[in-house]
């Protein structure tokens, strides 16, 4: 993910790390052997291609290095998804932190990342005090993000209502509300400046589910955003009395608010 001058965060006092666990040991050592006997063999290959002739030998270099090279941009991509939510919680960290210095870092670090923060750059770089900082956040980037996710919310919220309410069969509706759900949770974390692959959307949809349970208790706005979705007349004309059609749209409003939760070092409220 592209950055802006980016200002390396303060030092900050962390916790011993555990070495790699069995699983991981297994799995790194797996992907040593994979990849390390895939280039041996293309080596070899590309070897007795070049004995044949030269032609033959460039023509199967240049498709090795092309494989090769999707396949490692591939594997970039999917680790700077991964890296960048790790980023997201070692910003929160800064943000609680309390200290002045770590919540200014933290303040420039989560503007640069942001497709818009560049034009509040400026600003919260002369700002001196903590407190204003994190309320400058809260209401004009934490608060205008969560109006945005929520809209994106409402929005998948009427598309499955409408699907499950249309097409009534439970193995359809589980299809449509998940994958109508992931692409809810991807949406949401590009407008925060995130591009997850496919083991960061997995890493993403894990922080989704811890915090969807709090914010389902917590926010009584998902009451009011349901119950706009479910009073639109075409849709109740649509759903009849198929209940499932308006649990599958509650749960679009839940997980908009559950993936800003996940992806937004300061969530509302915070700070």
């Amino acid at each position: 993910m592209a950055r802006m001058e980016t200002e390396p965060l303060p030092a900050m006092a962390e916790e011993p790390r555990q070495g790699m666990g069995s699983g991981a040991l297994l799995l790194a050592g797996s992907t040593v052997l994979v990849v390390g006997l895939a280039l041996l063999s293309a080596g070899n290959f590309i070897a007795d291609e070049f004995a044949r002739s030269s032609g033959l030998g460039w023509a199967s270099l240049l498709v090795a290095s092309g494989g090769f090279g999707l396949i490692g941009a591939g594997v970039w991509r999917e680790l700077s998804g991964l890296f960048a939510l790790s980023e997201v919680d070692h910003i929160r960290a800064g943000l609680e932190s309390g200290e002045p210095v770590f919540i200014a870092a933290a303040a420039r670090a989560w503007l640069e990342e942001l497709p818009d923060g560049a034009t509040l750059l400026p600003t919260v770089r002369v700002m001196n005090d903590a407190d204003s900082m994190l309320a400058l956040l809260r209401t004009r980037v934490s608060a205008v993000l969560q109006q945005r996710a929520d809209a994106l919310g409402r929005t998948a919220a009427m598309q499955v209502f409408a699907a499950t309410a249309a097409v009534p069969s439970p193995a359809l509706d589980a299809l449509v509300v998940g994958w109508r759900g992931v692409r809810l949770v991807r949406e949401i974390a590009e407008m925060h400046g995130l591009r997850p692959g496919v083991l960061g959307t997995m890493a993403l949809l894990r922080r989704t589910a811890m915090s969807a349970a709090g914010v389902a208790a917590a926010d009584m706005a998902i009451d009011a955003a349901a119950r706009a979705v479910l009073s639109n007349p075409l849709l109740q004309h649509l759903a009849g009395d198929v209940a499932g059609a308006g649990v599958a749209a509650r749960r679009m409003v839940v997980l908009a608010r559950a993936a800003a939760a996940a992806c937004s070092p300061l969530p509302p409220g915070r700070g």
